[in-house]
């Protein structure tokens, strides 16, 4: 199943970096015929068990990217994306994937942070997230859910971790 995964997983995820690089955005009309082919693949190569591993691909994307769309922190196409690669790959090689994504992500954000010219207020507002909860000490400007905030195209941390998924297998 994998193997069949690898070339339509692939152009997706050229087209989603390339998108949320240059407008912020995934598209519906990419990921949701990526997502329902997922199912239909996945059924038809290994009938219910394929269903069933296409369904809790999806359901583990949605879990883990749409809590953190919920809290502020990623856009739905993000969710959406996730959501789909899971019905292609099923739960076990998508957390896997997510996992590794995280790793990239954190990278970017870091290298996005220097090249934009606020590491020091990044590293400063993560220091007041994770030892002031709570008090006072959070400042407003780095909330999840304020607008304002800087915001990074998560998709090409996505395609990484993906990519890598199908390496490590």
């Amino acid at each position: 199943m994998h193997s069949i995964a690898w070339w339509p997983t692939l152009i997706v995820l050229c087209v989603a970096t390339f998108t949320d690089l240059r407008t912020r955005r995934i598209p519906n009309w990419l990921v949701v015929p990526f997502l329902a082919l997922g199912i239909v693949v996945s059924t038809w190569l290994h009938g219910w068990h394929g269903l069933g591993q296409s369904f809790a691909g999806i359901g583990l994307g949605i879990l883990l990217y749409g809590f953190l769309f919920w809290i502020g922190g990623m856009g739905a196409g993000d969710v959406k994306l996730a959501a789909a690669i899971g019905a292609w790959i099923g739960p076990n090689q998508l957390f896997f994937a997510l996992v590794v994504t995280a790793m990239a992500g954190g990278i970017m954000a870091l290298g996005w942070a220097a090249f934009g010219g606020w590491l020091k207020e990044l590293f400063n507002g993560a220091s007041d997230l994770t030892f002031g909860f709570g008090s006072a000490a959070v400042r407003q400007e780095m909330a999840l859910a304020n607008p304002a905030k800087r915001k990074m195209p998560y998709a090409p941390a996505i395609a990484i971790g993906t990519l890598i998924s199908f390496f490590a297998r």
